[in-house]
């Protein structure tokens, strides 16, 4: 009788994986080819799919819920993302890890689109702003999320 084998997720951590270099190579041939302006297209569209997906899976309030849904979603992509509440009322998102980081240095755009990502799902009564960044030195990603004071109307 014939035997096969295969190799499990754990075994084939052991081979070689060209996944960083291969996103390398299409974003520098995307650029190439599209030019900036079509390169910026791409990731556009790449921050309104991770937009639509975050948006089905994270709560529409309160806002701790929502901070840890993105957390844990996060999460599950490697980031090794967690959520602090603060002091203040606001939130620190926090990214241990960066499982895009070769492509992030190769396009830098990639880092301003999860900006827009999380400023999107969210919502508008939300500020986040990033307050540590592996690509500027740091040794993690970090965003500060906090809600905005309602605008009071001025009376007349």
């Amino acid at each position: 009788p014939v035997k096969l084998w295969q190799l499990t997720a754990t075994a084939a951590a052991h081979f070689p994986d060209n996944h960083a270099e291969l996103t390398v190579g299409l974003l520098e041939a995307l650029h190439s080819v599209l030019g900036e302006l079509g390169l910026e297209q791409i990731l556009c569209e790449r921050s309104q799919q991770q937009i639509r997906l975050y948006q089905r899976q994270v709560p529409v309030s309160p806002l701790a819920e929502k901070v840890q849904a993105l957390a844990d979603l996060r999460s599950r992509e490697g980031y090794m993302a967690e959520a602090l509440a603060q002091g203040d009322g606001s939130w620190l998102l926090i990214e241990n890890h960066c499982p895009i980081g070769a492509a992030a240095r190769t396009c830098p755009g990639l880092c301003a689109g999860e900006l827009t990502v999380f400023q999107t799902v969210l919502g508008a009564g939300v500020r986040v702003e990033r307050t540590e960044h592996l690509l500027a030195g740091s040794r993690r990603c970090v965003y500060r999320i906090q809600a905005q004071a309602a605008s009071l109307p001025i009376a007349t």
